[in-house]
Parts: structure tokens; sequence; C-alpha cells
């Protein structure tokens, strides 16, 4: 049974119940003096603590995939990446897989759309980074065979996978359920993570002498999908969204490049670039760098764009409120700003899958294939 199977976590879930029971039944006969009894105790104790954290972390860990196998887990999975030429694909992007999604007529892409594994190039910031390219059914139907496709770039948080993407926010199943129900138009998403120097948090920041995360996110990125997949080049053809950190360069990118992409959607961003062990140091003293990152300083000292933008956060349990009622706030025209505001909800995937189907309906409402 594999690390992230459902039945594993069952099954710890029920030795720690049954350990559980065990200790409160057979408490008394082990409360005796004596070094038996007070090795039973400590046994006892030891194992019900080590079996209930497993249980928790395996259900953390099927939630957030940060392990994939019992190999990686134990760091037995050393082989190396194996680069497979499939003929598809450009110059800057190279398709080495592909999947379906779990939905009816999944295998078929011209019913139920395809998911691409991708490796993008940067061409000026020299990044190398993998990611997934949903492309919708009508993409593989013949009589939209000239038609080009809005498309949006989809982030996770740091430190997240891609995965995460496709099996805990179910952005390309929402993405294939809201068009086929008419809520939104067909739209291709571009889904990876903001780690693209890993393990480095570079806040998709241009970090001076380092990785140029930014220009890979706003300038390589867009230009590679755009002379791979028919999608346009024009702002009104990119849209760029994501959760937690994700949001964070959502909202940034689409700030100062209004030139790239028409519209921004942030679920729980926060609005300054973190500094910290995780990030490094960012801006190597240049404080303009610095208050550039900050993104209720530059709606209040940069020019705003025609850009839209999209903020989420909850009354209770978020800890973004003060700074999204903030972003709204300072956000001025040409330039315009939406939001959602739940009664409660943490920083977690439950209360982005609640976001994320009206964020996307939102987004797609931003942009144009043509």
């Amino acid at each position: 049974m594999g690390l992230t199977s459902g039945k594993v976590l069952v099954a710890a879930v029920v030795l720690a119940v049954g350990l559980f029971v065990a200790t409160v039944w057979l408490w008394p006969r082990l409360a005796r003096r004596g070094w038996r009894a007070c090795t039973g105790r400590v046994v006892l104790l030891l194992v019900t603590q080590v079996v209930l954290f497993a249980a928790v972390g395996l259900a953390a860990n099927r939630s957030f995939l940060f392990y994939g196998s019992w190999a990686d887990l134990f760091g037995q999975e050393q082989d190396m990446g194996v680069v497979v030429d499939h003929g598809a694909g450009s110059k800057h992007v190279r398709v080495v897989g592909t999947q379906q999604l779990d939905v009816p007529g999944g295998g078929r892409p011209e019913v139920a759309g395809q998911i691409q594994k991708v490796v993008v190039e940067g061409a000026r910031s020299g990044i190398v980074s993998p990611a997934y390219v949903y492309l919708p059914p009508e993409y593989f139907q013949p009589r939209y065979a000239k038609r080009t496709f809005p498309a949006s770039v989809v982030l996770t948080g740091y430190p997240g996978t891609a995965e995460n993407l496709i099996k805990g926010l179910k952005y390309p199943k929402t993405a294939y359920l809201q068009a086929k129900e008419g809520r939104m138009q067909p739209m291709i998403l571009v889904m990876l993570r903001p780690t693209v120097a890993p393990p480095r948090d570079t806040e998709c920041v241009d970090v001076p002498g380092g990785p140029q995360t930014e220009t890979f996110f706003a300038e390589d990125l867009p230009t590679a999908v755009s002379g791979t997949y028919r999608v346009g080049t024009k702002p009104r053809n990119w849209g760029f969204m994501g959760n937690s950190t994700g949001a964070y360069c959502a909202l940034k990118i689409a700030l100062h490049h209004p030139e790239r992409f028409a519209a921004g959607a942030g679920f729980s961003a926060y609005y300054r670039a973190a500094e910290d062990v995780t990030t490094g140091d960012l801006f190597h003293g240049d404080d303009r760098l610095r208050k550039r990152a900050d993104l209720l300083w530059s709606l209040d000292n940069l020019p705003q764009g025609n850009s839209a933008f999209l903020v989420t956060t909850s009354k209770r349990g978020e800890s973004n409120l003060r700074g999204t009622k903030e972003f709204i706030k300072r956000v001025k025209s040409p330039a315009s700003v939406s939001s959602i505001v739940l009664d409660s909800g943490g920083h977690n995937f439950n209360t982005w899958n609640r976001e994320i189907p009206p964020g996307m309906v939102w987004l797609s409402g931003k942009l144009s294939g043509v």
C-alpha cells in the first residue's frame, strides 16, 4: 500500500484508536509498582503517541503531498529524472508526459481535455521549471482548430507541489466543470509552484545576482506558452492566480506587469514579500526593490495600469483581513478590484476550494481568447 493510500491512513487511524482503548483498558493492571508495570506503561504510551502522530502525518501528507512514496519519505528515491522526447512542444516548452482528467470520458482529450506535463525554459531568466498545462476539450475539437484560448498561470503556495493544484485544489476539474456548465469560457491553465529555484522561496522577485523569478513569470513563461499553444500575447489573453505565496505572486505580477496580464486573483494573499530563512537576502540592501515588493506601497507610489484584481479573505480564520481591506482601498482607476470575504475560513485547502470556482469564473470574465 502506497504512502498516500487511503487504506494506509485508515489502518493508522484504526490502530491509533485501538491502542488508545487498550491503554485505558490495561491501565489498572499497569498501575502497580515494579519495573514490569512501569515499563509496560512507558511502552504503551510511547507506541500510542507514535501511532497517533503517524496517523496525523499521513493525513497531512495525503492532503499536501509532501512525499509521494515510502522511498521518497525515507530518502531512497535517488534515480535521476529521464527526459523523454515526445516530439511535441517548442523551443522553450518540452512536453514530457500526459495524463487524463478524473471526469467522464477522461481518456479522450476532445471530451475531457488533457493535462500535459512540461518543462519550461526561460529565455531571459535562464530558469528551467517543470509545470503542468491543462488544455480544455475544445482545444482538441476540429471546429475550434483555429481558435485561440485565454490562459492563466496558476501557482501553489510555498513549499507546495504543482501536483497539489491538480489533486488537492482540483483546478483542471473545476475549469472543466465550470466551462461545461456555461459559467466560464474554456481556458488553458499553466500550473506550477513558485519555487522555481528550489529550495529557496524567492517570492517572485528578481534577486540581485540571483534567480530572476519575476522575469521568468512575467515574461518567459507567457512567451514560451504562447509560442507552443494557441494562446495570444495580448494582456487580455492572460491571467494569473494562486493561493498563499502564489496569491502574493499573482497580485504582484499583475500589478507590476499590466502590459502582460489583464487580471490577477489572489486566494489568501499577503501583500509584502516575506523575508526569512527560506528566502535568504532577496534585495541585497536595495530599498527600492524592497518597497516595490510591498504591494500596498506600490499601489500608493507607482502608476496603476488597466488591471483587474480579485482578493479573498475571511472575517474569522485568516490573518490577511486588514491587509486585504487596505489593498481594496488603495486600488485606483484605471485598475479595478473585487473581493470574496467568507464569514469563516482558515489558510487551508478547504477554504481555497470554496473560493477557486467563483474566482475562476471571475477571471474568465476578465480575459479573452482573441
